[in-house]
Parts: C-alpha cells; structure tokens; sequence
C-alpha cells in the first residue's frame, strides 16, 4: 500500500502544487484580491521563497494564516555528494513525511541540469536498476518535483536551464503529477524553463504514451529499451510482459506524429546480456522509421544485480553498428563516477544505514 501523504494526514492543501489560476480561485474564494495571488506565485516559484515567512510582501497577520490553512513543501537536503572529477553533485532529500530521494546537478557547457525523481522507489523491477529494489512507497506530488529543482538552485547559486525526469520512479506511472510539474515548471510565471529542455523518461507505459502525445508539450520522450527483442526485453524489464516492442514503436510513432518531437531511445549495455553485433543489428532495424536518437549508456554496477558494464571497445562497436547503418547514435558521458553512480544507489545506503542504527538501538 502507497504510504499517505502529508497532506492528506495533516488535512492541509499543498499549495506550492496549485497553478496560478488555481491559487488565484483559492485566495479569491478567502476575499483575497488576484493580485495577491501573483505576489504568493512569485515567491513561491520565482524568488524560490523556503517559508511564508520570507515573504515580506504580505501582511504577518496573512502570512501566519496561511500558516494555519496550507502545507508549505521544502525539501531537506541529507546528504550531497560532489564528484572530484567533474563537479557533478547528488543530493540526497528528505521529505516532509521523512521519505528520502535522490536527484543529480550537472555542469555541461551548454548549461546546468538537473536530473529529479518522480517517486518515493519504483514497482517496475527493472532488473538493472537500483531504485527498485525496496518497490514502491509513493507518489511525488508536483510540488516535490518542483522543489528537487528549487533547492538544487538555491544550494548551487546557479540557475538550471535543463531539466531531466529520469531519477528514481517511472514518471507516467505518476502521471497527473509529472503533468501538472510540467506545465509549472515551463510556465511564464514561474522558471519558465523551456519545454524543449526537458526530458521525461519512460520504460514504456504504452497508454500514458500516447496520452502524453496528446498533451502536444514540446518536450522530449525518452524510452528506455534496453534491447532490441521482446524475449530479451522480457528478461531485463517486467513491463515488457505488458507490452511488446510493436506496441512500443506504435507509441514512439504516435508520440512524433502529435508532437514533431523526436524520441530518445535509451540503451543500457551489459557485458554479455545486450551488446552483440546481433543485437545492434536488430537495434538498427528497429530504429529505422523511426525519428530517433540512440543514446548507448554502460550499465551502473548495482552489487544486488549482477550485471557488468561493456567493456569501452565493445560500446563504440556497438555504435559503428549503428552509426554505419544511419542510425544516430551516442555514448552517454558518464558524469561523476566517482560518487554513488546507479541512480537509487544513494538512497539505498542511507536506507540501509537506518536500518543499522535501528537494529543496533533494538539490540
């Protein structure tokens, strides 16, 4: 059973997740004129404000009111971690009902960006995957989503241009949330971040593919595929019980047609398992008709998994297949290798420290 969340528990609304129209009806229903609504919006989600208290704008009587009425998220970071190689840096967050989750800080030329978890640990049970191991516990709420981003800013000093939902949990799993995160996230009144510099992760929930499509957003779809049979599919990631790689190119098909936005197909490689000549060709093959960019990234050893990354001759062989064929395709840059690299992996070790304090305590 999914865990409650705060809001819930506490009876109290999550205002930080209400749009601009929304709060503008909730104030205005409390004979709160519009204005006041932009002044909230403003310091929830462009001056980045950690409290009501921060903002002076509003009378204290107001203030200590909203106190009252509204659940106010801010994330507490526990943990960071900085790579000495790169200056990549995970953050490890605590939750307002003391669930934890991980998100990433990269520096690249182009710009910062921040990779965010959608959820509390994940039920996919990928077979590669850290996140979920322990299955899951929750939904992130919108606000969450938007606030990974908001104390990454604030802690680094820097302002993130690229976004990536692709931390722990299946983003369409949590669908209505990611969605709502996504419009606030892109809006002119907030960070206004571009819906181009987005990228939302998926191993491949075929209905809410579509259904993304249908948002018509500008940002892009990333499926993780992993490998180019259904059969092999199957072996890696339960999902592909559920749909079959036909399915999956119909909504990558689907998905371009609507949007005009091209598809990212993720492909982990593991010594062994995924990355023969073979399998390239069967990769090439599936990529054709489609308006795609491969991006090959060398698995992240997870001790509980038992995979092994491809050597680095294997993965750029994997890529002159590709590459020989017309098939656009890259090797992801590996960035901070030398901190807890699997996404999960982080969250695991603080979970399982706990665990240890708790079971010294017992003793």
């Amino acid at each position: 059973m999914e865990k409650e969340t705060e809001s819930t528990v506490l009876g109290k609304m999550d205002i930080k997740s209400l749009t601009l129209q929304e709060l503008t009806q909730e104030l205005g229903a409390r004979g709160e004129k519009s204005y006041r609504a932009r002044q909230m919006y403003e310091w929830m989600h462009v001056r980045l404000a950690r409290s009501f208290d921060e903002m002076t704008v509003l009378s204290k009587d107001f203030r200590e009111e909203c106190k009252k009425r509204y659940l106010y998220i801010v994330l507490r970071a526990v943990r960071i971690q900085e790579s000495k190689i790169d200056g990549t840096k995970k953050f490890l967050f605590e939750l307002a009902d003391g669930s934890v989750v991980e998100s990433v800080w990269m520096k690249y030329k182009h710009g910062n960006s921040v990779c965010i978890s959608s959820q509390v640990g994940c039920r996919m049970g990928c077979r590669f995957c850290a996140s979920t191991l322990d299955g899951l516990e929750r939904n992130l709420t919108a606000s969450e989503m938007l606030d990974q981003v908001y104390a990454i800013t604030l802690l680094t000093g820097e302002r993130v241009s690229n976004v990536v939902v692709m931390g722990t949990g299946e983003p369409l799993d949590n669908y209505e949330n990611l969605v709502r995160f996504l419009k606030m996230l892109t809006d002119e009144n907030g960070l206004h971040i571009s819906q181009r510099n987005i990228t939302v992760s998926t191993c491949g929930l075929v209905p809410q593919m579509r259904r993304l499509a249908e948002e018509k957003l500008q940002i892009t779809l990333a499926l993780s595929l992993h490998a180019p049979t259904d059969e092999k599919r199957r072996r890696l990631m339960p999902i592909a019980n559920r749909y079959s790689i036909k399915e999956l190119m119909e909504a990558c098909q689907y998905y371009f047609g609507l949007t005009g936005r091209r598809i990212t197909l993720e492909y982990s490689l593991a010594a062994g398992v995924n990355d023969t000549e073979e399998d390239a060709m069967q990769l090439t093959r599936l990529a054709k008709p489609l308006h795609c960019h491969i991006n090959l990234i060398p698995v992240n050893p997870v001790k509980e998994c038992h995979f092994q990354r491809t050597e680095a001759l294997g993965i750029r062989a994997f890529q002159n297949i590709l590459e020989k064929n017309e098939i656009n395709g890259t090797i992801r840059r590996e960035m901070g290798k030398d901190i807890d690299g699997a996404c999960g992996q982080l969250r695991r070790r603080h979970m399982s420290a706990l665990q240890d304090i708790g079971g010294n305590e017992t003793c």
